[in-house]
């Protein structure tokens, strides 16, 4: 089978043909670059309806085939731009109805992590995928792709473009930043990451106002590449750590950052775990991602009726189901006294003046560079001794602390006999939990990670761990961001039984308004071009 997939979700038009193989026979594309400011969605379309008729015909010259040749035509659904998208809708079912031929509509983001897998082998990675559009942290759960990390704001390219474009850089700002930051110091700018999700808008403003200052503009563009990609990195290993799969894949358009690549090796091959990239051409939009897509989900589902190609604008990666992944992991195995890898620390057996213990130890991070990696370490080690601390007080078991090594970055507390609440998850359970983020909560406690593997059961006690992203606040975001984070965890358990569980935390919280607030941070943070 031959499908034949255009793409248009934003500012480049492409148009691939593949095999049921697997192999590429075509691909053409055209990117629009804009003379200033961003890209405008009516830009967009009008560069899609000019491109869209002269590379259909340019791939099919490529192939070496004739129109009839093609089986299938597969195009970009959405997440995208809507006056764009509508574009290549209107294209697609055009071209289907006058060769004759059925028609199918795909996720665009998913489009990146099959492609990726095509081209580099990975079976079951973890997906770093970030773009002008898109910043989200994907691995398969459950019979779906889900999003265990994504941005609260803006994405990385749309932070970095318009870094270039407030500072005369120009667009895409991300090549001439990579460029000037080879010739630059480190600045301390604002570090944000928030459980499994991370934020840039913060970052793009301090990094404006330094330039505005009179801070060398190399010194701003070395701190905001480290800064942004250390967070980006870091949110992928809490991932990798959470699922213990041994793959991970760099795919977007962002990937052509080699500082980028060359940090996610690192935190891979630190955790055992194998690091995959496409081929560049195959990291940018492109019209082979949809064709491959949409031959893997016509063989399981068949083609569209044309009343269903309507465009979906926010179409969510974690709606889709996806039944051909080989969902066998290979676990990252530990060795020794050591309990636990994860992207904060090592967790190591110790014992405390004949007692049972556990030494938090935050390792270096060699994929941070030493200004940043230093900084975080030592101020997240002081702050996780005091929540342990503040939250006992709030009336939330925690293990006892012992000690804390502020040379070393390490805690040494109690080790908690019990299990992890992921292996043991029940409705009762789901209701103490939120009973018990509320009195966090009240206390002005953010954990920062409530994943269900930071939370145990020791006997009939539901205890706390892991509080090394934890902070103070009052602001019901921050504490709509600490629900959120346990949502996709329940998630990445059973998804079926994520709703169920994640509302009777919300019951066992105890207030109902906080559920707007949720909505809104999903609504904002999700796909958006």
């Amino acid at each position: 089978m031959i499908s034949l997939g255009i793409e248009g979700t934003a500012e480049k038009t492409g148009v691939g043909i593949v095999d049921s193989d697997g192999n590429i026979l075509a691909m053409a594309g055209k990117q629009l670059f804009p003379e200033e400011g961003g890209i405008h969605p009516r830009i967009a379309a009008e560069h899609h309806a000019e491109w869209i008729p002269k590379l259909i015909p340019e791939a099919i010259g490529q192939s070496g085939l004739a129109y009839d040749d093609i089986d299938l035509i597969s195009f970009s659904q959405g997440p995208g731009l809507g006056p764009a998208l509508r574009i290549v809708a209107t294209s697609a079912r055009s071209l289907a109805l006058s060769l004759n031929k059925p028609i199918i509509g795909v996720n665009h983001c998913i489009g990146h992590v099959e492609v990726g897998k095509l081209d580099t082998g990975a079976v079951n990675p973890v997906s770093l995928y970030v773009s002008g559009g898109n910043s989200q942290v994907i691995a398969y759960e459950s019979g779906r792709y889900r999003i265990f990390g994504e941005t609260l704001d803006i994405a990385v390219g749309n932070c970095l473009d318009h870094f270039g474009r407030e500072t005369g850089l120009g667009h895409p700002g991300g090549p001439v930043i990579e460029k000037l930051a080879k010739k630059g110091s480190y600045i301390d700018l604002p570090y944000v990451v928030k459980g499994m999700d991370f934020s840039f808008s913060g970052l793009l403003s301090a990094a404006i106002r330094e330039v505005d200052r009179g801070t060398p503009i190399e010194d701003v563009c070395f701190s905001l590449q480290e800064t942004a990609f250390s967070m980006l990195v870091e949110v992928t290993e809490r991932a990798l750590s959470h699922t213990q799969k041994d793959e991970v894949m760099l795919c977007g358009g962002v990937s052509a950052n080699s500082r980028l690549r060359e940090m996610l090796k690192v935190m891979s091959e630190e955790h055992g775990a194998k690091f995959y990239m496409p081929e560049m051409k195959l990291c940018g939009d492109n019209g082979v991602m949809i064709a491959w897509l949409g031959l893997l989900m016509c063989k399981e589902f068949g083609p569209m009726n044309l009343a269903d190609t309507g465009i979906i604008q926010k179409f969510r990666t974690d709606e889709v189901d996806i039944p051909w992944i080989d969902n066998t992991k290979t676990y990252l195995k530990l060795s020794g006294d050591l309990i636990a890898k994860g992207a904060e620390s090592n967790i190591v057996k110790s014992i405390y003046l004949g007692e049972n213990a556990v030494v938090k130890d935050r390792i270096v991070k060699n994929y941070r560079i030493p200004e940043i990696d230093s900084k975080i370490r030592r101020s997240r080690t002081k702050e996780e001794a005091k929540l342990l601390s503040d939250a006992k007080r709030a009336g939330v078991k925690t293990p006892v602390l012992y000690d804390v090594d502020l040379n070393r970055k390490a805690i040494i507390m109690q080790e908690i006999d019990g299990v992890m609440v992921k292996d043991v998850m029940n409705d009762e359970m789901a209701f103490r939990i939120g009973g018990e983020i509320s009195k966090l909560h009240s206390a002005d406690i953010i954990h920062g990670d409530i994943t269900t593997s930071n939370i145990m059961i020791s006997g009939e006690d539901l205890v706390f761990i892991d509080f090394g992203l934890g902070r103070y606040s009052q602001l019901r975001e921050d504490r709509a961001v600490d629900l959120l984070v346990l949502k996709k965890s329940l998630q990445s358990i059973d998804y079926d039984l994520a709703v169920k569980y994640f509302d009777l935390v919300l019951e066992g919280y105890g207030d109902e308004s906080i559920v707007n607030v949720i909505g809104d941070i999903e609504s904002r943070g999700r796909y958006t071009h």
